[in-house]
């Protein structure tokens, strides 16, 4: 079998390279190693709920990686370790909850934290356990390459901490709405699907009212606002059903919670309002407002945009 030919050069054609452009270009970019080092004074933590992985530069210490407990006994320590280190700043992912307490004591020792989202930490390579995350974070502060999460001040964290709560009261307290409206459908009464709103002035005076024993739908349709839509005998003929008393504890009991949560969220709105008085003003109300520095290329742009330009 004869073997294939191979083809000759022709005078004047160069020789086309395979792979070697694609190699020259790899070489180009700058190794991590390489990059030049902008924080040196730079940590990272990689933070859990019972322990903190903690790593300095390796010539700061014997034993550059430690590991400290979630008391705040511990972190005391753990702030005066870095302090000694010559720590200024430290890298942190935002876990949870679970790095506020180091936050707050690392900012009493005067180290600077830098809060970074752990969505994007996800892709980064090079974490196989908490003893190599914390310096990955460390080598990652330590070249410029993370970006710190804003972080209001104490004041704000304080009002935004209860703004969230208020808004957990609300949702449970909507979970009870449900309960409500299952416990009507298990007994069907249908006066939820005749009313928009069952937590309105005619829809909680009808079920307090049948809570309270009435059960006659032509006591029960008088209760109804003028300004509803629906008529009196529509409402009387939703509020037939068989009032069976294990629905009716029920709807009694998500009555209640549905209250109890409501003056759960008037108290907050009460303490909310302490906490605003209480801010410093960040801007003179006599002042003339500035312009903003890139108007809004139509008028149906959102307010909170143009807000945040």
């Amino acid at each position: 079998m004869s073997k294939p030919k191979k083809h000759s050069k022709k005078p004047g054609e160069k020789k086309i390279a395979t792979g070697q452009g694609k190699r020259g270009r790899k070489r180009k970019g700058m190794c991590l190693e390489d990059r030049p080092i902008l924080e040196p004074n730079a940590a990272g933590i990689d933070i859990g709920a019972r322990e903190i992985f903690v790593a300095v530069p390796p010539d700061r210490d014997e034993h550059p990686v430690r590991v400290f407990s979630t008391f705040t006994e511990d972190l005391e320590k753990m702030a005066q370790w870095l302090v000694s280190c010559g720590v200024t700043t430290v890298a942190m992912e935002s876990t949870g909850v679970y790095w506020i307490p180091p936050y707050d004591m690392l900012e009493q020792h005067g180290v600077k934290p830098c809060l970074v989202d752990a969505r994007g930490m996800r892709n980064v390579p090079g974490r196989r356990t908490d003893w190599h995350e914390c310096q990955w974070l460390q080598f990652l502060h330590s070249v410029g390459l993370l970006r710190p999460a804003f972080r209001p001040d104490g004041d704000v964290c304080a009002v935004r901490s209860l703004m969230r709560y208020r808004s957990d009261l609300v949702q449970m307290a909507c979970q009870h709405i449900q309960h409500m409206h299952k416990a009507l459908t298990q007994m069907n009464l249908q006066i939820h699907h005749a009313i928009s709103d069952m937590t309105g002035l005619t829809g909680l005076a009808i079920v307090d009212a049948i809570l309270n024993g009435q059960r006659d739908p032509v006591e029960l349709a008088k209760l109804r606002d003028p300004h509803i839509k629906a008529s009196e005998e529509t409402i009387r003929k939703s509020l037939v059903g068989n009032w069976r008393p294990e629905h009716l504890f029920t709807l009694k009991q998500s009555r209640q919670m549905y209250q109890h949560y409501w003056e759960q969220i008037a108290a907050c709105d009460e303490e909310i309002e302490k906490l605003l008085v209480a801010l410093q003003p960040r801007v003179d109300p006599n002042e003339k407002p500035m312009p903003l520095s890139a108007p809004p290329r139509n008028n149906t742009a959102p307010v909170g945009l143009v807000v945040h330009q």
